[in-house]
């Protein structure tokens, strides 16, 4: 049976930008889930102002995130020819499986309590909460690193045509709102028990998952596994 090559190439692209959209986010969730200066102000904002606000602090951390996951991008599309050569792939793929592992670790080990703030009397518009979530992400430019790893590791490479961009940056900041639209709803539930306990064990929880994640890439990498959404 005779198939268009019309066809063959729609899906083809088809396919290629699902899997695109699953990596995105992926990448969107690994990047918030860390109890970090965001994500314990997302709580507290849930707690004492109510989801809405818990909502669009997230949403800020995610436009931030995908800012840097431009500049990522920016910067390894302009040395593509480069890291396409198999060798280069190897290597980027086991530095990236490493800079997994450590923040992994970093994220096991760290304490959230550290970083929380007490809470102040005034809720403050949403857009006020947005602002500053967006500018507490984006003062820590060391999350690029995540994202090369993160982008090494998982092949995530937009292609040059204006869907295909949209739809692999996109998926980064879906992937980031999926995580704070969970996030919101499980305090919004427990909200009476939630306490520091429950930010422990999710910090805790996330860094043992990312810790299996990057061994899971370097065994993959290492024994030439090729893994099921590559």
């Amino acid at each position: 049976m005779h198939i268009d090559p019309t066809i063959t190439t729609i899906w083809a692209e088809f396919s290629s930008t699902l899997q695109l959209v699953v990596k995105g986010l992926i990448i969107g969730i690994i990047v918030s889930a860390p109890m970090g200066p965001v994500g314990i102000l997302c709580i507290q904002r849930t707690m004492h102002k109510g989801r809405t606000y818990g909502l669009v602090t997230g949403a800020g951390a995610a436009l931030s995130d995908m800012i840097y996951a431009l500049i990522t991008g920016s910067g390894m599309a302009l040395i593509m020819d480069f890291i396409e050569r198999p060798e280069i792939i190897f290597w980027l793929k086991v530095v990236g499986s490493l800079l997994l592992l450590i923040f992994g670790l970093h994220t096991l080990l760290s304490n959230p309590i550290k970083v929380m703030r007490k809470p102040s009397g005034q809720k403050g518009t949403l857009f006020n909460n947005f602002v500053t979530s967006f500018l507490v992400t984006l003062s820590n430019p060391l999350i690029i690193f995540l994202f090369i790893a993160l982008f090494a590791q998982l092949t995530f490479a937009v292609p040059e045509n204006i869907f295909g961009v949209a739809c692999g940056y996109l998926s980064i900041f879906g992937g980031a709102m999926l995580w704070w639209l969970g996030l919101t709803y499980v305090i919004t539930r427990m909200r009476r028990s939630f306490g520091l306990r429950g930010m422990f064990v999710i910090n805790r929880t996330v860094g043992i998952v990312v810790i299996l994640v990057s061994v899971l890439y370097a065994l993959s990498t290492v024994f030439k596994i090729s893994l099921t959404f590559y």
